[in-house]
């Protein structure tokens, strides 16, 4: 008698009426929506603007699943083209069946897509998404737990996956739950980029480049322990010998990459650092505006200083007031002409301060003048 496993539901599928609810397809798109939202985070946090890691994502998304089951069918090709199948199950994505390897390229290629349409380079985008794929791909592997499908070897470990299902050749017992092992691997690889991209500056793909190489290792050997169906090539399965392959090349551009544009890009999304340039030009312009209008409505020292229409505070009417008080030089003292005559009705009057300015003008222009 078994103590302890992991048990698995009896059925992958529930009806709301006529519609069905499928598992598989619940986990995978919880997945897109996860991966969407790290990324946009991780986006902003490099500079980026909102919305634009969701904008390419429907590009990427489709290519993906279309690239994820084109690489399922053809290299498992006999079961939807072999004697008595029917080629019409290879249209059954929510059936289960679709490779990461192929998903990550042909969604590569959409992502591409939606960066050239936005002006983006596609490398920084990658690094943002990098860890959203490892936690998307942790719950995706949860739909082949409710299609009991992807199990390793048998065992009797107390976490053993209970597959009751005999459909598609498949033998009731206790196995390997590898849908698990790759689940905690790729939480794993997601909090592994997240960590070394905060402390190594990661940038122009190398996040990406790292997220891809750390899962190789990870996929290598757990496929090593399923024992599904897959075609062998010296004693290995293929995935096992495509993860090799991608291992060595993700390895490769890291080092490539480093060497050619070391450290982080300074701008990921030119139209974000463009809007951000024009804001704080703005905000300039405005303090620059605010601070003219306080001192001329503030303290009006300017205008004060010109005595020309401004309004004088108290100070300065004070000693307006004064000056108007105090007796005007004769007119003999600021007169150029020494024999000049006051006007008739005006000795000894003192002069209005406009005359004296007219007088003091006259005598400034004849020494310019003289000069």
């Amino acid at each position: 008698m078994e103590l302890a496993y992991i048990p698995s539901p009896s059925r992958g599928v529930l009806y709301l009426g006529p519609i069905p609810l499928r598992g598989y397809a619940f986990c995978i798109i919880l997945g897109v929506f996860l991966a969407v939202w790290v990324g946009n985070r991780r986006w902003l946090a490099r500079g980026g603007q909102q919305h634009t890691v969701a904008d390419i994502a429907i590009w990427a998304v489709p290519f993906g699943l279309v690239g994820g089951r084109l690489y399922h069918v053809i290299t498992d090709y006999e079961l939807y083209f072999g004697d008595g199948r029917d080629w019409v199950n290879a249209f059954k994505v929510w059936e289960g069946g679709l490779g990461i390897w192929g998903a990550i390229t042909l969604g590569a290629l959409g992502a591409w897509i939606g960066c050239r349409r936005r002006g983006i380079p596609l490398p920084a985008y990658a690094d943002a998404i990098a860890p959203g794929i490892a936690f998307a791909q942790a719950l995706g592997r949860w739909g082949n737990w409710f299609n009991q499908e992807l199990y390793g070897r048998e065992t009797h470990v107390p976490w053993a996956l209970h597959i009751t299902s005999s459909a598609d050749g498949r033998v009731p017992g206790y196995y390997h739950p590898t849908f698990l092992y790759e689940s905690l691997w790729c939480i794993g690889v997601g909090f592994l980029v997240i960590w070394a991209d905060r402390r190594f500056k990661l940038g122009h793909g190398r996040a990406f480049a790292l997220y891809v190489a750390s899962y190789c290792v990870g996929r290598g050997w757990i496929e090593y322990m399923r024992v599904d169906d897959a075609h062998h090539i010296l004693g290995l399965r293929l995935n096992d010998w495509t993860a090799m392959i991608v291992f060595v090349l993700a390895v490769v551009y890291m080092v490539l990459s480093a060497k050619k544009r070391p450290g982080r890009e300074t701008v990921v999304e030119p139209a974000a650092a463009t809007a951000d340039g024009t804001a704080a030009a703005t905000d300039t312009a405005d303090a620059a505006d605010g601070e003219g209008t306080t001192d001329a409505a503030g303290t009006e020292k300017t205008a004060a200083g010109t005595g020309d229409g401004a309004e004088a505070g108290p100070g300065d009417a004070k000693g307006a007031d004064a000056a108007d008080d105090a007796p005007a030089a004769p007119a003999d003292s600021v007169s150029t002409a020494p024999d000049a005559e006051p006007a008739s009705g005006t000795d000894n009057d003192p002069a209005p301060d406009d005359a004296g300015t007219g007088v003091g003008a006259k005598g400034t222009a004849e020494s310019a003048k003289k000069g």
